[in-house]
């Protein structure tokens, strides 16, 4: 073999090592993870070299197109429902199904705003607020946490006309960060990433209100890259992910035969 031949062949063979299937995962996410994980996955590619495609979106529209046969390899659903569904369809892989994480909800105001957020979810019924941004009920789980809340307050009746609704619970954020909304209810992982709390302040709403926003992910059954997602996975269970986590504003529990 020639010099010439000898270099087009190692060509040949970096481009495969470097388009290999193997090499990546794609994630379906949940919009709450949308600071969290490139964190996650940032610190997971340079310790395997594995390379992660991240896809952020509402919980309820992933579930239909993973139904509909979306070429992901894991699902991080902010509903532990819709996981358990897939498995139940045996769209999942068998024993993957992984509760990562419990979300929190918060009122989230633009730092100039004189809105007293220690009023809680009263202070929605400000006559000042023309308009409320949280994510869409009908598929993502904060936003029907968000109208759990309302009810349970006894306001939502006299709110739910000024609701402005986000595809999902970060561009509900957006739209009271551009100030398409003088308030929103956010997830606090949000509200907690350095792009936002720059720009505003928030206050938790009590977990007691509102059903818990249990999060977890699986392994998709039509995955091709199985090893590589089950790698993924068990790096997010490991003791330095999970208190990562925990600083994004997520509850996470401690499973020491999960959290090395």
């Amino acid at each position: 073999m020639n010099r010439r031949a000898a270099g087009i062949l190692i060509l040949c063979l970096l481009c495969f090592v470097r388009i290999s299937p193997a090499q990546e995962i794609t994630l379906a996410a949940a919009a709450d993870l949308q600071f969290a994980f490139p964190d996650v996955t940032a610190r997971f590619q340079k310790d395997t070299g594995k390379r992660v495609k991240l896809i952020f979106g509402s919980s309820g529209n992933f579930f239909t197109q993973i139904q509909n046969g979306a070429p992901f390899d894991l699902f991080f659903s902010a509903d532990i429902d819709y996981p358990r569904k897939l498995e139940a369809a045996g769209l999942a892989e068998p024993g993957t199904l992984y509760e990562y994480a419990t979300g929190k909800l918060v009122l989230w105001v633009p730092s100039e705003s004189k809105l007293d957020l220690s009023r809680g979810l009263k202070v929605l019924l400000d006559p000042g607020i023309k308009k409320i941004a949280i994510a869409n009920p009908q598929h993502a789980p904060y936003g029907r946490a968000a109208v759990a809340a309302l009810q349970r307050e006894g306001i939502y009746d006299k709110v739910a006309e000024k609701f402005v609704l986000g595809e999902n619970i970060s561009q509900s954020a957006s739209f009271v960060a551009s100030g398409s909304a003088g308030i929103g209810i956010v997830a606090l992982s949000l509200a907690r990433a350095p792009a936002m709390k720059e720009k505003g302040r928030y206050v938790e709403i009590p977990g007691d209100e509102y059903p818990a926003i249990q999060q977890a992910a699986v392994i998709l059954k039509s995955s091709k890259q199985k090893e590589t997602a089950r790698q993924f996975l068990d790096y997010l269970k490991t003791a330095v992910m999970l208190d990562l986590l925990k600083t994004y504003g997520f509850s996470v529990s401690r499973d020491p035969s999960s959290a090395p």
